[in-house]
């Protein structure tokens, strides 16, 4: 990897925050900074997409705001809304005092009975926080281009009070699990880093910090069954959060090794469709001799 001080820095920054990186997401991570640009990150479910976000906000010691994307989201449920009931009390309480209808229209429609949902709470923070649009790829294609509006121009223009301007732009960090592919548009204004399922090395380092006192044993055998299962055709391959899931309900039992009714009894953790529980059991023989080749596992 190239040499450099900003380099360093970042890779120093989500080391200390616990997360096992590699070169392709430093270099990333420090050229969305840089540059002031959105990061658009895909990749599978459970990678530690998301992770990079909460990374950032923590080691930036800023503010992580959240947009959790779905199907059916709009500007309202991303911009902000008004607080009708507030606003309907507000004018009860000032029936009887004398006021004009102006002077109640302006009240209720001012600062203090709005409600500020992520987009407008990114643009409006007291300073950069780091904005996470999560699975962006669920939202339906018309707020994908609403989406690029703010994310050119960082101004919401809210007609009851007039244009409000980003007081400092944020940091921001889009995912996406692929369900659907993104517009060219949005992809032009993001950088962009792929994360695929970690190897052995790096999810072995990622259980033993983040599941500090974990038996080796266990360890290794839980991250080359995890790197087998991968392998197979899955409705929903596990991702290195299920992995870690697994190790620490393990490590709770003082579990020092797996064995072939251990791994049974505790798919549910790691798998979550009764088919490919099912297809993991029929094969679960062929996966053991396979762990045990390479960790030298006792024959079961």
């Amino acid at each position: 990897m190239i040499q450099n001080e900003g380099l360093e820095r970042i890779q120093k920054m989500l080391r200390e925050q616990g997360y096992i990186t590699e070169p392709s997401i430093v270099m990333s991570v420090f050229l969305a900074m840089q540059l002031r640009k959105p990061l658009l990150i895909e990749g599978p479910a459970g990678v530690g997409k998301t992770e990079i976000a909460k990374v950032m906000a923590t080691a930036l010691q800023t503010d992580l705001i959240r947009l959790q994307c779905y199907e059916g989201l709009d500007a309202t449920h991303a911009l902000y809304e008004w607080n009708y009931q507030q606003q309907l009390l507000h004018l009860k309480m000032a029936e009887d005092t004398g006021r004009t209808l102006e002077e109640k229209e302006r009240d209720i429609f001012s600062e203090k009975f709005l409600l500020k949902r992520p987009l407008l709470q990114a643009i409006t923070h007291d300073k950069p926080p780091v904005l996470l649009i999560d699975e962006i790829d669920r939202a339906d294609e018309e707020f994908e281009s609403f989406l690029l509006e703010v994310l050119s121009d960082w101004q919401i223009s809210i007609p009851e009070i007039g244009t409000v301007r980003a007081t400092h732009i944020p940091q921001v960090i889009v995912t996406s699990n692929r369900v659907r592919e993104l517009s060219e548009a949005l992809r032009r204004r993001c950088l962009y880093l792929w994360i695929e399922y970690p190897d052995f090395e790096k999810e072995l380092s990622i259980v033993r910090s983040k599941v500090p006192g974990i038996d080796d044993r266990l360890g290794e055998q839980i991250c080359l069954f995890m790197q087998e299962v991968r392998k197979m055709r899955l409705e929903k391959t596990p991702g290195i959060a299920e992995t870690l899931d697994w190790a620490m309900a393990l490590s709770a039992l003082h579990i020092s090794h797996l064995d072939k009714e251990l791994v049974e009894s505790t798919l549910g953790i790691i798998l979550k469709d009764w088919q490919d529980i099912r297809h993991t059991q029929d094969s679960l023989s062929e996966l053991f001799e396979k762990v045990g080749a390479i960790s030298k596992l006792d024959s079961l």
